[in-house]
């Protein structure tokens, strides 16, 4: 029996919701669209699996722990260039979606989107076309007749070591956790901590999570 078109892409899926990620799984596998090779339950491990597997197609949930899903997308982009990256998100909010392309994503999926969407989205990103939403698109072709709109970076002037401590402040660690986390001293994060509060005019630590709920990053 001739196998369907895109039948063997090798997929990574990374979603914090076990449920989540085991029913994009079945839904891909009952298509015969593609090989999920790979399952992530947060950020870190997200792009740790990318680069172990060099999926074709990583589809990954915009809101996840220990990283969020837009510098995931970022780090893929340049440490798994042959990756394409499939975001799946709860929201459909602008920001989110340019944020997102911009991040070098080449789809955006809504959770509550049908099944024959997701297999649809991951064939096409896996043979190179982009695939968004018919609102998705007109967002995006709002922005290209608006080339002079910038958008600023949710994280600011943030480096990855510091955004990575800024989500495991907002899990509520403390410096001396964040620093088993990280395998590096107590006096490293917190100093990585210092500055990301410094960064961000943020007092504590209440700071940092009111500012991530502000900014949609929150896990």
């Amino acid at each position: 029996m001739n196998k369907p078109p895109g039948c063997g892409l090798r997929v990574l899926i990374a979603d914090d919701h076990t449920l989540v990620r085991e029913s994009i799984i079945s839904v891909l596998e009952a298509a015969g669209v593609c090989e999920v090779v790979g399952q992530a339950s947060n950020g870190l491990d997200a792009i740790a699996l990318a680069e172990q597997l060099q999926p074709a197609v990583a589809v990954i949930d915009i809101s996840m722990p220990h990283l969020g899903g837009l510098e995931v997308v970022r780090r893929l982009r340049t440490q798994c260039p042959d990756t394409r990256v499939l975001v799946l998100t709860m929201h459909d909010d602008q920001e989110y979606l340019l944020h997102a392309v911009r991040a070098g994503a080449s789809g955006f999926l809504l959770k509550d989107s049908p099944a024959a969407e997701m297999v649809a989205a991951v064939r096409n990103v896996g043979e190179g076309r982009g695939h968004f939403s018919p609102q998705a698109a007109r967002l995006l072709a709002e922005q290209l007749r608006q080339p002079d709109r910038t958008l600023d970076d949710p994280y600011g002037s943030l480096t990855p070591r510091e955004r990575e401590v800024f989500h495991l402040m907002v899990e509520g660690l403390s410096t001396k956790e964040i620093a088993r986390r990280l395998g590096t001293s107590t006096k490293t994060a917190e100093n990585h901590r210092a500055r990301v509060l410094a960064k961000l005019g943020a007092r504590n630590t209440a700071d940092v999570i009111r500012y991530a709920a502000r900014r949609g990053l929150m896990d």
